[in-house]
């Protein structure tokens, strides 16, 4: 099915990540002198990407999608994926990922996009009237836009001294 144009922010989003994936498993095996270049890119990839992206997906479409009571089983495996996600994000932000666990990684954040994709956004688009999916369309842009904001750094602390 088509992506509906107001999910398509966050799969453009899905498609940077699952990028990051490809690459993880491509460079698989990961030697030990490789480890801290691999967790210091995800750690940012995190910071500047992914965690805005997580909190428009648990404040703004998970709540709507709970509506839909099928869709509650699914929605607690998201926000459990979520979980286990943000813990390996923290484990690369500490430097204590193994390649192993930088393997397991890729493949649970692969998994977890094709699962958002194929399963949520899809049942959403089938359950959903077009001006539903129009008004999650405008506060997910308007959740995507406050966080970014959030993240940027005042213009005074970007001057170089």
């Amino acid at each position: 099915m088509l992506r509906d144009k107001n999910l398509i922010p966050l799969s453009r989003q899905h498609q940077h990540a699952l990028a990051l994936c490809v690459r993880v498993d491509r460079a698989m095996p990961i030697a030990d002198a490789d480890l801290a270049a691999w967790q210091a890119e995800i750690a940012q990839i995190f910071q500047s990407e992914i965690s805005i992206h997580f909190g428009a997906e648990e404040t703004v479409v998970f709540p709507v999608a709970r509506r839909r009571g099928e869709l509650i089983p699914l929605l607690e495996e998201l926000l459990a994926d979520h979980t286990a996600l943000r813990e390996s994000f923290a484990q690369a932000e500490a430097g204590t990922m193994s390649a192993a666990e930088l393997s397991a990684f890729g493949q649970r954040m692969s998994s977890h996009i094709r699962k958002e994709e194929r399963q949520l956004f899809e049942r959403m688009q089938e359950l959903m009237t077009p001006e539903e999916l129009a008004l999650l369309g405008q506060h997910l842009e308007e959740a995507l836009k406050d966080a970014a904001q959030a993240c940027q750094l005042p213009a005074a602390a970007t001057r170089p001294l």
